[in-house]
């Protein structure tokens, strides 16, 4: 079968490697529909391995070369022994994070900040960029009828963008500012105007800005050319907004997004930052703000937002800006990704 495998930065092969040979007990295979090329994939590409290890993973021994894919939708081609939540013939979902269940975080239900946590596509020996792959049944979660193949590889992103605005306390009627409008901060403020919130993004990238205003969700910000800040004190009576949920990483960003929000309100730093970055304490002790981090999201989540998307209409589809053949990954997608000058948001590749 093909496969899509990390070697190295900027070393990814599309080769054929052996089918899996067998389904253990509490497992399923699946034949992946599609793949997203997540962020955390693009940094892999550029600079890595960082999250891929390159000695044996404390969890499951996983190494370098990875199959590469943690946002699929798949087909279900075989149950193990044990399984009950899925049938051969469903379409599934598959949640990626993979947790030890015995830690002091997993004992109190937080699996995503486990201390030995490993992610199918990245510390796995299956990854959703191929032909094939076998993962644990509880990983999988039934697609409802109305929703798409497209979206259920979607289910991922939005689940990490729709527990940033959680964080964030975002309630009807609130006032939210999104910094940075990549994948996830278009998918928390598709989230967000769902939940009742009225929305403001702000965005430098042309590309982007387009996604958004073809969403149709948000009042866009050019940070190069918009006063962020007093647009948002403008738009709440001089108070600020409730809540911002930082999604692009960037110091400047998370610095407008303090001065952006209320006192008493939220700030969520969903986007990753590489380097250290200046904020001022004295300034979130004074005014009361909540300034927290998101890291993935809780692993029981996966229902809700299946059911977001299937129930409540939630977009999620719009966010995506090529869908692709696995043989193009590097040219049509990790490539146009790391580009300056790329016009791509969101890709997915193709599972067969």
């Amino acid at each position: 079968m093909k496969a899509a495998i990390f070697y190295g930065a900027k070393d990814i092969r599309v080769e054929n490697v052996p089918e899996p040979q067998s389904v253990g007990i509490g497992e399923v295979r699946l034949k992946p529909f599609w793949c997203g090329i997540c962020g955390t994939d693009v940094h892999e590409y550029a600079m890595g391995p960082i999250v891929i290890p390159s000695k044996p993973h404390k969890l499951n021994g996983s190494i370098l070369p990875q199959i590469l894919g943690h946002e699929f939708s798949a087909e279900v081609l075989e149950v193990g022994k044990g399984v009950i939540n899925v049938k051969v013939g469903d379409r599934v979902s598959v949640m990626p994070l993979l947790s030890c269940g015995i830690c002091y975080f997993c004992s109190r239900g937080d699996n995503h900040l486990c201390t030995s946590m490993a992610c199918i596509g990245l510390s796995c020996e299956w990854g959703g960029i191929a032909e094939q792959a076998v993962v644990p049944a509880a990983n999988v979660f039934k697609l409802h009828d109305n929703v798409s193949d497209v979206a259920g590889a979607l289910v991922e992103p939005t689940a990490v963008a729709a527990y940033g605005v959680d964080r964030g306390n975002v309630r009807p009627g609130d006032t939210i500012l999104i910094t940075g409008a990549g994948p996830i901060g278009a998918l928390a403020a598709l989230y967000a105007e769902n939940l009742g919130a009225r929305v403001y993004v702000s965005e430098l990238n042309p590309n982007r800005q387009k996604m958004m205003n073809d969403l149709g969700v948000a009042t866009l910000l050019d940070p190069t050319k918009d006063d962020v800040i007093a647009a948002m004190k403008d738009a709440t009576g001089g108070i600020g907004v409730d809540a911002v949920i930082e999604c692009s990483g960037n110091e400047r960003a998370l610095q407008t997004a303090i001065k952006a929000v209320r006192s008493g309100g939220y700030v969520v730093q969903t986007g990753l930052h590489t380097k250290p970055a200046s904020i001022e304490p004295m300034e979130l002790a004074e005014r009361e703000i909540t300034y927290t981090g998101t890291w993935c999201y809780p692993v029981t989540d996966w229902p809700r937002i299946i059911d977001l998307i299937g129930r409540r209409g939630l977009a999620v589809e719009k966010v995506v800006s090529s869908k692709i053949n696995m043989d193009d990954i590097n040219s049509k997608g990790f490539e146009e990704l790391v580009s300056p000058t790329g016009t791509e948001t969101k890709v997915l590749v193709r599972g067969h």
